[in-house]
């Protein structure tokens, strides 16, 4: 850490705040002094002369501490030269290693690296530098809708091609020349000649990559190849050049020009295949960015002019055609028109689209014109989102994954030392002239280790099984979210806008009460006023009620949404009362604020029994009107509770409404466990309940008040049809809407997780099984040496089959 650092603190307001972030940082032990800067909103920390370092995570969380946060950055940079799981931990060690960095993760599937830094600290600059200085190459990872990644990884794909066939065409006369008696070509100078471009320009990125980890006391398969490769290759040159050497002693001169060539040719053909397999993980990136247009439409003046997509900005006029993509998303003006939607809900059939509708980037328009304002363009659209977050899900790491990294970290030493332990007990014990088989075991050892097949078996699957959800409305937010969802055991769901369409109406109205001196369309008038920024399924129903009868709605004079209850507002209404202070929503609501419902208890019980949902208004402090609202339960709602149960999960209802009304719901659906009456806080306490009993909880949910039960459940999942905050907590986002989502993401997490475990298993099982066998373990009870050409084959189908494993995701049915 340098001796002074600035650190970006936020949340705070006064002098209060900055003076309790100093006091707290001050009391960290090596710190010499602290100043919070509040118009800045930054703290100077000096450091101390002290023997133990301060480390900036005890940094950020005594600001934590205080309430307050740290402005942290994320970015993601892209990673050449990476080849298997030591490659990938050398990289994190060398990122974690500068000042600043608060998390870093490398993925070997996505070649890239994921870090969370403090950016007045540190940068890409000094992240480059580190991760050159491992022996690879970094470059930002472009945001905008161009696959940069991807024509990155073709320009490799093409090089790497050129040098596998290079390669192929000087092996192929080498191997002829080795095994047959050929004139010329079975020379063994012409055969160190034909070897020596495949060994040092075909397979210097092997060598490059052994020479830089070694250089940083670190080793990987890199090493492994090159070492093998040079030992077959310089023994043959000895053997070439200095026969005579070899007539001294005992080990007979051969040549294994025809074993290093032949190593290096299909090592490279099995790179080729992986990076052609491992680009096919990420196809779902690729469809998504190919949905964004390159250009649009607007109105500028009076003029129609096509600009590039960049150049929209919010409130812009697009003019969209009929079969033109939507460019960015926006609210239409006026045309009306089809939309298919399916790319975000999978849904084939389109959707209409009026005035005051909304729409989204990438969505195509199937008939009509339309004129549309654009509301959210670049990263913010929804395209840009679900991109970000199919990229963020397939960086990130798995918790089964840990296994295979802690095994990665020693198995290039171990299997060297393996390799080495080999060659003298062949050298020593084997028969005579044992040199060459020693050799040759030797070589067979280090070159079948595979940890490739250990680095990639869980990041592949996770990109094809995230990608794979993405393309039917399941967007999850990262690894470890799909790894749990495999072990639900029980689902909560929000009745409201999740079991039911979450567009309930009004079916009723009727005055309560003693006092009769308002018509119905007034007091709808008001409560339409009361509810009118309300984002409650309820409010929104009272709402459209008043404006499908032509009823002008006020904006409210104050306004208060209470989590659970419902609404209190004032409202100005021309009745003789300057303003009227209006409360409308559930019982609890009303008898929190001492208002008497008993006039209607037996109209609302007679709602509740037939599955409408009461909703009370009281004006001035006075009960007035008791509103019915109907939600429909979703068409395929039972259907998804039947499979939930059939796949061994108990499902849970909770609801705010009265206990009739849930009862009825519950019956509806198949559920038998429910709540009713529930506060936002209850949800939570639910949701920890279910926790407590052991069980691997998931909550689904859409609304507000859903939002703090989300982030508590093990796994939060929240309807895309619902409100931004509720997408933020949870952990998955079901873009469709319907319930059928939940069974289908956590079929897929179940396929996904089976996935991974079978390539783990074939990355253990071949190595535990090729490096005794390639030894010479079959050679001592009576059976063949394993020829390193043939081991040199077999490791590259262990990358190729894991890759080629995890692609059969794809082609499952959720």
């Amino acid at each position: 850490m340098p001796k002074k650092i600035d650190i970006p603190v936020t949340g705070m307001t006064c002098a209060a705040c900055s003076s309790a972030v100093e006091r707290s940082l001050k009391k960290i032990e090596g710190i010499k002094s602290a100043a919070v800067n509040l118009p800045l909103e930054r703290a100077t920390i000096e450091f101390s002369e002290s023997d133990v370092p301060v480390r900036l995570p005890v940094i950020i969380a005594a600001i934590k501490d205080e309430g307050y946060g740290v402005a942290t950055r994320k970015l993601d940079v892209a990673i050449s030269d990476m080849t298997c799981a030591a490659c990938v931990s050398a990289v994190e060690k060398a990122i974690r290693g500068l000042d600043g960095v608060i998390a870093a993760s490398v993925n070997l599937a996505t070649e890239k690296a994921s870090i969370e830094y403090v950016p007045t600290i540190t940068g890409f600059e000094d992240f480059k530098r580190v991760i050159a200085d491992a022996g690879y190459s970094a470059h930002l990872v472009s945001r905008e809708f161009v696959n940069t990644e991807g024509d990155a990884r073709k320009k490799e794909y093409d090089a790497l091609r050129i040098r596998f066939l290079v390669s192929l065409l000087l092996t192929a006369p080498i191997i002829l020349g080795s095994m047959i008696t050929l004139p010329l070509i079975s020379n063994w100078f012409v055969l160190l000649i034909l070897a020596t471009p495949v060994q040092f320009w075909s397979g210097l990125r092997f060598h490059r990559a052994a020479f830089s980890a070694i250089r940083h006391g670190s080793t990987n398969m890199n090493t492994l190849i090159s070492v093998g490769t040079n030992a077959a290759y310089f023994f043959s040159v000895a053997a070439t050049v200095a026969p005579q050497f070899f007539s001294r002693g005992s080990i007979v001169p051969n040549v294994y020009f025809d074993t290093s060539a032949t190593i290096i040719t299909l090592i490279l053909m099995g790179r080729l295949l992986e990076a052609r397999a491992k680009g096919k993980t990420s196809e779902a990136i690729k469809k998504l960015i190919n949905l964004q247009p390159k250009t649009a439409f607007v109105l500028r003046g009076d003029q129609e002019r096509e600009i590039p997509i960049d150049e929209v900005t919010i409130g812009d006029i697009v003019v969209i055609r009929p079969g033109e993509r939507i460019p960015v998303d926006g609210e239409v003006v006026s045309g009306s028109s089809a939309i298919d939607e399916s790319m975000l809900t999978g849904e084939s059939l389109p959707v209409e689209k009026i005035a005051g509708s909304m729409v989204f980037s990438g969505t195509i328009n199937k008939a009509g014109s339309l004129r549309f304002t654009a509301l959210r363009v670049g990263k913010e659209t929804s395209l840009a989102r679900i991109i970000k977050l199919v990229e963020d899900a397939q960086g990130s790491k798995a918790p089964i994954q840990r296994l295979a990294d802690q095994i990665a970290a020693v198995f290039v030493p171990v299997v060297m030392g393996i390799a080495a332990m080999t060659f003298l007990l062949w050298l020593v014990l084997g028969p005579q002239h044992a040199f060459a088989l020693a050799l040759m075991n030797f070589i067979a050892v280090l070159i079948i280790a595979c940890p490739c097949a250990l680095g990639l078996a869980t990041p592949t699957a996770i990109m094809v099984g995230t990608g794979k959800g993405a393309e039917h409305g399941i967007l999850i937010k990262d690894a470890e979210a799909l790894e749990l969802c495999h072990k639900i055991s029980a689902v909560i769901l929000d009745k409201t806008g999740t079991i039911t369409k979450g567009e309930p109406e009004v079916v009723d109205i009727t005055e309560t009460g003693t006092h009769h001196d308002m018509p119905l369309n007034v007091l709808l008038r008001i409560a339409a006023s009361a509810e009118k920024l309300s984002e409650h399924p309820l409010g929104r129903a009272i709402v459209k009620k008043a404006s499908e009868e032509h009823i002008d709605i006020i904006d409210p004079a104050e306004f208060m949404s209470v989590s659970g209850g419902g609404v209190k507002a004032t409202i100005g209404v021309p009745t003789g009362a300057d303003k009227l202070e209006v409360i409308i929503g559930n019982e609890n609501l009303l008898a929190s604020e001492g208002i008497d419902i008993s006039s209607a208890r037996a109209l609302a019980d007679k709602f509740s029994s037939e599955g409408k949902t009461p909703v009370f208004m009281a004006i001035d402090k006075t009960l007035r009107t008791v509103f019915a609202i109907a939600d429909a339960v979703k068409e395929d709602s039972a259907a998804a509770v039947r499979e939930l149960m059939s796949m061994g999960i108990e499902v849970i209802m909770l609801t705010g409404d009265h206990k009739n009304t849930a009862e009825a719901i519950a019956r509806q659906v198949g559920i038998q466990r429910f709540y009713s009456e529930v506060q936002p806080d209850q949800k939570t306490a639910i949701v920890k309940q279910l926790k407590a009993e052991n069980k691997i909880t998931a909550m689904v949910g859409d609304g507000i008040n859903d939002a703090p039960a989300l982030a508590s459940a093990d796994v939060g999942i929240a309807i895309g049809t619902g409100t931004d905050i509720a997408i933020e907590a949870s952990d998955i986002t079901l873009i469709k809407g319907s319930l059928k989502s939940v069974v289908d993401a956590i079929s897929l997490s179940r396929l996904t997780i089976k996935t991974i475990k079978q390539n783990l298993f074939w990355a253990f099982i071949y190595n535990i099984i090729g490096i005794p066998v390639a030894a010479g373990m079959l050679y001592i009870f009576g059976g063949p040496l394993l020829n390193p050409m043939i081991a040199s084959a077999a490791m590259s189908f262990s990358s190729v089959s894991v890759v080629t494993n995890s692609l059969r995701l794809k082609r499952k049915k959720l």
